[in-house]
C-alpha cells in the first residue's frame, strides 16, 4: 500500500483521538500550583521553626524539593504523577531532578561509572551546557556594554 506523507497524515489524524487539552491544562497547572504551594510552605517552616534567613531557606527548599522528586522518581511514583500532570510536574526544578534521576536508574545495571555516572547526565547535560554557555555569554555581554 502506497501513501504520500499527505495521505498518511491523513490516515493518522482520522485514527487518532483528540487530545484532551483543557483537561491536561488543567492538572498542569494544579499540579505546578501544588508544588510551589508546597515550596512556600517549606519556606515558611524553615524560616519559623529553624530561624533561617531568607535565602538560607530558600536554598533548603530547593534542596528539599530536589530530594523529594529524586525519592519519588526512584520509587516510581513521580512518573505516574507525570502522566496525569505533565509539564505541570516539569517546570519547577522536580522536574530536573527527575531527568537526572530517571537516566541514572535506567542504566544502573551497567554500573556506578558506566551506568549510573555516565548516564545521569544524559537528558541534563544540554540544559547545563546551553544554561552555561548562556550565562557566559550574557555575562561577556554585560562587561562589554560596562554594566558588569
Amino acid at each position: 500500500m502506497d501513501m504520500t506523507n499527505q495521505e498518511y497524515g491523513k490516515y493518522v489524524n482520522s485514527r487518532s483521538k483528540p487530545s484532551p487539552c483543557w483537561k491536561n491544562s488543567i492538572w498542569a497547572f494544579c499540579m505546578g500550583g501544588l508544588i510551589c504551594t508546597l515550596g512556600q510552605a517549606l519556606l515558611e517552616f524553615y524560616q519559623s521553626s529553624w530561624g533561617l534567613e531568607k535565602d538560607d531557606a530558600a536554598a533548603a527548599v530547593s534542596v528539599t524539593l530536589i530530594l523529594l522528586s529524586a525519592v519519588l522518581t526512584g520509587l516510581g511514583i513521580f512518573d505516574k504523577l507525570a502522566k496525569h500532570a505533565g509539564a505541570g510536574t516539569l517546570v519547577p526544578i522536580t522536574g530536573f531532578a527527575n531527568a537526572v534521576v530517571s537516566p541514572a536508574l535506567e542504566f544502573k545495571s551497567e554500573g556506578l561509572v558506566m551506568g549510573v555516572a555516565a548516564k545521569m547526565f544524559v537528558i541534563a547535560g544540554p540544559v547545563l551546557v546551553f544554561g552555561i554557555s548562556a550565562s557566559v555569554v550574557y555575562g561577556l555581554i554585560l562587561i562589554l556594554l560596562g554594566a558588569g
